[in-house]
Order: C-alpha cells, then sequence, then structure tokens
C-alpha cells in the first residue's frame, strides 16, 4: 500500500506518515522500483493504534517505546496501564486547577460588576491592574 492510500484509509497526511517513521512509530516501508514508499499491510492498523493512543493522551516519545518493546516481542502493558493512571492523576490536578481559576475568575467579575456600577458610562476603570498577581508555585 502506498503513503496515498494509507493516509486516505487512516486519515492522516502523508506528511504524518512520514513523522510517524521519523520517529520510529512505522517502520520504514520498501520502496518499488520507482522509489514509492510501499507499506505492509498492517500499517494501518498501527497508524490507527497511534491515533487512538494520542487521543487519550499519550505523547509521541511515549508511544515509540510502547511500541519498540511491542516490536522486539514484549509486552508493555503494565507500562502503558501505569502510564495511564499518571495521565489520569495529571488531569484530575488539570481539573482541580480550571475549577479554582473559575471561581477566582467568577470573584473578580463580580468585583468589576460592582466596580463598573459606581462610575459613570466612558469613565476609566482599570479592571486589568486589580487582577490579583500571581501566585509562586
Amino acid at each position: 500500500m502506498r503513503s496515498g492510500q494509507l493516509a486516505r484509509q487512516t486519515g492522516v497526511s502523508t506528511d504524518t506518515l512520514r513523522h510517524y517513521e521519523r520517529l520510529g512509530l512505522l517502520p520504514l516501508p520498501q520502496r518499488t522500483a520507482g522509489n514509492y514508499r510501499e507499506y505492509p499491510p498492517t500499517s494501518p492498523q498501527r497508524v490507527e493504534l497511534i491515533q487512538r493512543a494520542l487521543t487519550i493522551g499519550f505523547s509521541l516519545p511515549e508511544l515509540k517505546t510502547i511500541l519498540a518493546v511491542r516490536d522486539n516481542g514484549g509486552a508493555p502493558c503494565r507500562r502503558v496501564r501505569s502510564l495511564l493512571r499518571s495521565k489520569i492523576h495529571d488531569l484530575s490536578q488539570q481539573i482541580k486547577n480550571l475549577v479554582s481559576l473559575r471561581a477566582a475568575m467568577n470573584r473578580l467579575s463580580r468585583e468589576w460588576d460592582k466596580r463598573l456600577r459606581r462610575i459613570k458610562l466612558g469613565q476609566v476603570a482599570r479592571l486589568l491592574e486589580t487582577v490579583p498577581p500571581r501566585e509562586n508555585t
């Protein structure tokens, strides 16, 4: 299967396929006499696996490691599960931070509403100057 056909079948660009090759996510394909890439029949499944893993937060470097273990006959399942747990933890922390940010923004919005009610239309309120300083993390 040539790169254009693989790209159409999997919904990724040929540039993406070449990028996956450079990173070692896809094995280097054979070349035809005309120097076209000729991918093995298992390539669509591999590209789709990569795409699905990306949708749940796996990075290309992580996938490279996982797929290398698989390609060498290993079973990276426990590592994959550990990475997923880590991603769930990170996501939970991001959600917590976003909920906190939303609450702070709502408080600030209420303060700005009060401030705007106290000034005349067209008068400068200097709203952004009231944003609290960033916390050092």
